[in-house]
């Protein structure tokens, strides 16, 4: 049996470009061509870069973009998308928790939880972190947007579902406080129209907990914002009331 999130992500590709939270990429890609100085010399790992949205809008900016993701479905409806923007970027089928890239990268992104933090247990979600972090060159960047747990330590179930934050998760989800997991049952429909129902575990992390991982990695200036979709800013403190929290770090020279 696959996990939730490659059942989730097999014949999805249509309908993923078409949810609510993947209407920001303009104003994310603004963010991070911000952060690199417009710098088109530079190359650009998309980790979990789903159906290319990122990556697709950078390369139509200029940058060498390179985008890896579990699943085939999104990576082939990346490289149509691609092949119709006329772009070039390449997209590939690739396990975050394996990556083999070796100080290739002056930024690494893993961006609306682009297989970070989706994984079972810590060790896998920590290997996706170990590849980001042995792919980018020293001084070179990682930005990354994850689960933020002040949000379900500070809110009530009836605040998940009120805020339309969780569309089509069922009311009998639960926050565990000692492993930081939300397990929840969440229905979707694919692209043929067909209803999943699906046993959901994701790990939401600390300010401090990812602050501690990266610094064991070798990142080093660490900064942790609040993440508004499409709308990205350091200078937006991260608050119990963002859903994500919005990374940005450098690896040590």
């Amino acid at each position: 049996m696959k996990p939730w999130y490659e059942e989730l992500f097999t014949d999805y590709a249509e309908t993923y470009d078409k949810e609510v939270f993947t209407q920001g990429t303009l104003g994310e890609c603004d963010f991070i061509e911000k952060e690199i100085g417009g710098d088109r010399s530079i190359r650009i790992l998309d980790i979990g870069c789903g159906t290319g949205r990122h990556g697709i809008e950078l390369a139509r900016r200029g940058y060498r973009v390179t985008g890896v993701d579990l699943s085939a479905d999104q990576i082939a409806k990346a490289r149509k998308k691609a092949r119709a923007a006329g772009v070039e970027a390449d997209f590939r089928v690739a396990d975050a928790r394996s990556l083999t890239f070796d100080k290739e990268f002056d930024l690494v992104q893993i961006i609306c939880e682009g297989a970070f933090p989706l994984m079972g247990t810590d060790e896998e979600n920590f290997a996706i972190l170990e590849g980001a972090a042995r792919a980018v060159k020293p001084g070179g960047k990682l930005i990354l947007t994850t689960l933020n747990v002040l949000f379900p330590l500070a809110h009530s179930v009836k605040d998940f579902e009120a805020e339309n934050l969780v569309e089509g998760m069922s009311d009998d989800h639960a926050f565990d406080p000692k492993t930081f997991r939300m397990k929840s049952t969440f229905q979707v429909r694919d692209d043929h129209g067909r209803e999943k129902t699906l046993s959901c575990d994701e790990r939401y992390y600390a300010p401090s907990e990812i602050t501690w991982l990266l610094k064991r990695l070798g990142f080093t200036a660490i900064s942790i914002s609040g993440s508004k979709i499409g709308a990205f800013n350091r200078a937006d403190s991260l608050t119990p009331d963002d859903f994500e929290m919005l990374v940005v770090a450098e690896m040590r020279r």
